[in-house]
């Protein structure tokens, strides 16, 4: 997983209450189990004017020109700006995937559905839950500045903008070491495979007969 440190990106203002992982993501892109190319297909219903179906051709299809992350200010926005809600309904992992692959590093919000922000976590994404009041001044500079950007800083805890203005967020200790070393569970296993092959021996040495088993099958199938 990428490391999650400093960065400073442009906002792009999704400005709905209750967006749900099937609007993020719809249920017929999550065939797919490879991790990779979900972003042409972030906000699917919302970003294109027809129906999209896995194995399109999405430089071909027609766009909304209404949608945000369509308009030429937005384009190369790595800061989401939502609302209350953000990330409901099903625990879907294909959400984050399709947000980080799209560009997203950062998703700032009022609240969030929290399997959705464990799932960001996992995936490399920060997730940062301000006042409802905070949030709606940052919406209000947005749509009065194009170009505005936002610098994040994990290690401190602050968001802060080009005028000077700083905001503070919560994160929990263990979640905020995983994202500024970029550890997910399978490297943070990995930090202790000594221990894991020293135990595998002994529990061999102990059980030997284990050495001699043949699986009937390919495992795992």
């Amino acid at each position: 997983m990428e490391k999650f440190t400093l960065m400073t990106g442009l906002v792009a203002p999704l400005d709905r209450d209750n967006v749900d992982t099937d609007a993020i993501m719809p249920k017929q892109f999550m065939k797919s189990l490879a991790r990779t190319g979900f972003g042409p297909n972030l906000f699917d219903s919302w970003r294109y004017l027809d129906t999209g179906e896995p194995g399109m051709d999405n430089a071909a299809r027609p766009l909304d020109p209404g949608f945000v992350l369509n308009q030429p200010r937005y384009q190369g926005a790595s800061v989401l700006l939502a609302r209350r809600n953000f990330g409901c309904g099903s625990s879907r992992e294909h959400a984050p995937w399709g947000l980080r692959q799209y560009g997203f590093r950062v998703i700032i919000a009022v609240s969030c559905a929290d399997i959705f922000m464990q799932n960001c976590y996992k995936n490399g994404i920060l997730v940062i839950c301000l006042p409802e009041q905070q949030v709606g001044a940052l919406f209000d500079t947005v749509a009065a500045t194009p170009g505005f950007a936002l610098t994040v800083d994990l290690e401190n805890q602050l968001v802060s903008d080009p005028a000077g203005a700083a905001y503070g967020f919560d994160i929990a200790p263990f979640t905020k070491r995983c994202l500024l070393h970029g550890l997910d569970e399978i490297s943070l296993t990995q930090q202790h495979q000594g221990a894991i092959d020293a135990f595998a021996q002994r529990h061999l040495a102990r059980h030997a007969w284990l050495a001699d088993i043949r699986w009937s099958r390919p495992w795992p199938p």
